[in-house]
């Protein structure tokens, strides 16, 4: 088993290692939240374009089916229980905005889904965790081995020289 970097688990890997290592998985981190953005957006657009197909179906159906419909229920009614013209032309009526009430209903239920969904304010708060979380992370302390240790001269000199 291996690190992301290619070296073996457990084996000491120097600063540059860790850094890249830390800068790759958060990289990984970030695309991955886009990945998640675009796919929370994408959708509640979907839900939005259903809702609005909707409304428009309810809105061509109320407008374009109202007079052959009407004509055809009113004349249905008519010879079916033999009453006055009118009433059976408001039955009609009545039935189509029926039809249409039922389309927006529709819609509007489609359209609270894609209100009530809150994919960007989820993908958002996760960052803001996650950035808080890598705030707060401190290194893990560690021993100075023999190889570690600086003598005082040479740090002297390093810090004189900078």
């Amino acid at each position: 088993m291996s690190a992301p970097d290619g070296s073996p688990v457990g084996a000491e890997r120097s600063i540059g290692q860790l850094f890249a290592s830390a800068t790759t998985e958060m990289s990984s981190l970030v695309h991955d939240e886009i990945a998640l953005a675009k796919a929370q957006l994408k959708e509640d657009v979907k839900r939005g374009a259903i809702s609005g197909g909707a409304f428009a179906v309810a809105g061509t159906v109320l407008i374009f089916s109202l007079p052959m419909l009407s004509f055809a229920l009113a004349y249905g009614i008519r010879t079916w229980s033999h009453w006055n013209m009118a009433i059976c032309f408001l039955l009609s009526f009545a039935a189509n905005v029926l039809l249409a009430a039922a389309l927006a209903l529709i819609g509007v239920v489609f359209a609270k889904k894609a209100k009530k969904s809150k994919g960007p304010q989820k993908v958002a708060a996760s960052v803001k965790e996650t950035a808080g979380v890598l705030q707060n992370a401190k290194p893990h302390p560690r021993e100075l081995s023999a190889q570690d240790h600086v003598p005082a001269a040479i740090e002297a000199v390093g810090r004189s020289s900078s």
